[in-house]
């Protein structure tokens, strides 16, 4: 499928997905929301991907949703503008593949929200994130205030929706923001690094960690543990277990092919 807005690129189990409106920082309109969520469904169908990247083109990452389309929405065009962009993001945290941030620069408003919807974020030691809505007189509509919170604390999540300020890599790394910093120049290649690590992995165990983590988050602990040892059990239906045991008392490198489907 051909994109506009977007660039997909798929090379050694990793697919690589790139937000391509570098004449405005990648900011985001309907049709890049629309052609990233079709995105998602169709890495979610190619067998041959584990690891899914998502950066941007140029200086950011995604500086935020198109102002000129903002601007003209009313009510009902901003709530569906918003059910939009939370479906996309919903569809992306429930992929059953690991998928990584790699914010390359500005990563704000929409950005940020996606980046928070990621497993995980690489950064350059130049990123700035924020949700900077509040500059606007509106509030983050894409589960910014919902997934900032679960993240780094009512308290900060607050702080930086109501202030609108942008922060640094580094603080956003003390927060639990972002999870690994790199310098500018080597960020992808060290993201790539990371993503083939995890792709040399059992898929049906990548999986169950980001079943059981997600899903056991905001439960008790009793409950979590019972929906671990479901998922540790689940794991033994795979041949990476076999695979995985048998490897290492051989020594050797383990040869995962579990499949998810």
């Amino acid at each position: 499928m051909s994109y506009t807005t977007i660039k997909l690129e798929v090379s050694d189990a990793i697919a690589t997905l790139t937000f391509n409106r570098p004449e405005v920082l990648n900011a985001l309109n309907p049709e890049m929301i629309d052609e990233f969520y079709n995105a998602l469904s169709g890495v979610e169908e190619t067998s041959e991907v584990k690891v899914l990247i998502l950066t941007g083109e140029g200086k950011a990452f995604v500086a935020g949703a198109d102002i000129r389309i903002l601007q003209d929405l009313d009510p009902l065009g901003a709530k569906e503008f918003a059910r939009k962009g939370q479906a996309a993001l919903f569809a992306l945290e429930a992929m059953d593949i690991p998928v990584i941030a790699c914010v390359n620069g500005f990563a704000l408003g929409g950005g940020c929200e996606i980046a928070a919807a990621c497993d995980f974020v690489c950064a350059s030691e130049s990123a700035r994130l924020g949700q900077p809505e509040i500059n606007l007189g509106v509030i983050p509509g894409f589960g910014g205030t919902q997934r900032l919170a679960r993240l780094v604390g009512k308290a900060r999540a607050k702080e930086l929706c109501m202030s609108g300020r942008m922060i640094t890599a580094q603080e956003a790394f003390a927060m639990g923001l972002v999870t690994r910093i790199f310098p500018e120049e080597t960020l992808m290649e060290e993201t790539l690094k990371i993503a083939r690590s995890i792709a040399e992995k059992g898929r049906v165990a990548l999986r169950a960690i980001k079943h059981v983590i997600d899903n056991g988050f905001d439960i008790d602990l009793k409950t979590g543990c019972a929906l671990e040892a479901d998922a540790f059990s689940i794991c033994f239906a795979s041949p990476d277990h076999k695979e995985g045991t048998t490897a290492f008392l051989e020594k050797r490198a383990p040869r995962f092919t579990g499949k998810l489907k």
